[in-house]
């Protein structure tokens, strides 16, 4: 099938926070409950349509794990856009020493307590099911990443996953929104399991490339922006009027 563009994404965020099912739902429409943590990269691919125009979407679902990041920052290099994701229910449940209470309190912005038990003397004091939000606190990280393996200039579209599990959040929507607004970038919220705004979330990303080629921020001739021509098209980008028109640099 004939397109104008090919863009190149990559979806990064902690491990277990719901990237490969955006993927599966996205291409394949399904959600698979249980699925294999990512070994590397997975891949998919999927034809779109923008503003009336066919966009082929190439897709790189990067693994979340540590040890896998000298691995998964190879794809970083030309990409046009990423989605960032984090889990808006993670719960994680631990036991802390009275020592570590103060902390907790000091720091109550991002640590939540749901409840306590006493056993014995106040030294033995236990938090049960602390709640942190260590995925939305690394996604600063994660874009710091992609930016220096990637381009300044890709878009990116930070993903508020599990939104279907909405008795569990530990992030508010308000709190994803408000950090998109800092860095400039887009925000949704998504369900791999329901399929809310999953496929929202990709054709926003990919809308948001093609206003950067339209702006002459991307050069779509230039294929380390992580964007190629499609067949049939000229070397050069076609403009709101339908003229083919030149382009600044990937990374003006």
């Amino acid at each position: 099938m004939s397109y104008d563009y090919l863009f190149k994404y990559i979806i990064i965020g902690d491990t277990g926070v719901g990237k490969s099912c955006l993927l599966l739902q996205f291409t394949d429409k399904r959600f698979q409950p249980v699925h294999d943590l990512t070994i590397g990269v997975e891949f998919g691919a999927r034809m779109v349509t923008v503003d009336g125009r066919p966009i082929k979407l190439q897709i790189w679902d990067t693994a979340g794990q540590e040890s896998f990041r000298s691995i998964t920052r190879s794809y970083y290099r030309g990409a046009a856009g990423a989605l960032l994701v984090y889990d808006i229910t993670r719960l994680e449940e631990m036991n802390a020493p009275t020592a570590c209470v103060l902390p907790v309190v000091a720091f109550a912005s991002r640590f939540f307590t749901s409840s306590c038990t006493f056993e014995g003397s106040c030294t033995e004091l236990q938090v049960v099911n602390l709640i942190r939000r260590e995925t939305f606190n690394h996604l600063a990280s994660w874009l710091e990443d992609a930016r220096q393996h990637a381009n300044q200039n890709m878009a990116v579209t930070v993903i508020g996953n599990k939104c279907d599990l909405s008795q569990r959040r530990a992030v508010s929507k308000e709190e994803g929104e408000q950090f998109a607004k800092d860095y400039g970038l887009s925000f949704l919220e998504t369900s791999a399991r329901t399929s809310q705004n999953a496929e929202e979330a990709f054709i926003m990303t990919a809308a948001k490339i093609l206003q950067n080629i339209q702006e002459g921020i991307f050069d779509p001739s230039n294929e380390s922006c992580g964007i190629k021509i499609g067949y049939g098209r000229g070397q050069g980008t076609l403009g709101t009027s339908g003229t083919v028109g030149q382009t600044g640099g990937c990374c003006s």
